[in-house]
């Protein structure tokens, strides 16, 4: 990847949080906790998810940059969401922490020397090694995907409504 397109990439990341909160000023909070589907996350769940991604998206940078060449520890979304109750989780302090996350995350990917770059890590459902680059791109596309998700569940909740 060369710089300029690292560089839009690192400014999109840093505007994550900012995304989650437009999504949200047209899903009325009263809604957060409909499930479309038993199998499916309410709004409320995929925010836990969001934050639980964006830490588990800081520790496999942290361990790119720290470990280069070791191996990552891998997790299920889903069944993090059902040990850990996300419906029953503080979804403020879900925000919260996802906004201090990918904030201090941000700065460290702006601070970073072209050597950085360079690194990788085994990642044990990959075939070949996890860069940074890779990083880079599968987390600036995490809260995308998921604002998506959101709107879908409101599509959902409205369709309910009628």
């Amino acid at each position: 990847m060369n710089q300029d397109k690292r560089n839009e990439l690192i400014e999109e990341y840093g505007r994550g949080f900012d995304l989650i909160m437009a999504a949200l000023t047209e899903i009325p909070r009263e809604m957060w906790a409909f499930k479309p589907d038993p199998d499916q996350w309410s709004v409320h769940e995929i925010l836990v998810h969001m934050k639980d991604g964006e830490l588990n998206g800081v520790l496999r940078l942290h361990k790119l940059l720290a470990e280069p060449g070791t191996t990552l520890a891998t997790y299920d979304p889903h069944l993090w969401a059902s040990v850990l109750d996300y419906q029953n989780q503080d979804v403020d302090d879900a925000l919260e922490m996802f906004r201090l996350l990918q904030r201090s995350t941000y700065r460290l990917l702006k601070a970073l020397t072209d050597e950085a770059w360079t690194r990788s890590i085994v990642h044990p459902e990959a075939k070949e090694p996890y860069t940074m680059d890779m990083w880079l791109d599968i987390y600036t596309e995490h809260v995308p995907e998921h604002c998506e998700q959101l709107r879908g569940v409101y599509e959902a909740w409205k369709v309910t409504r009628h």
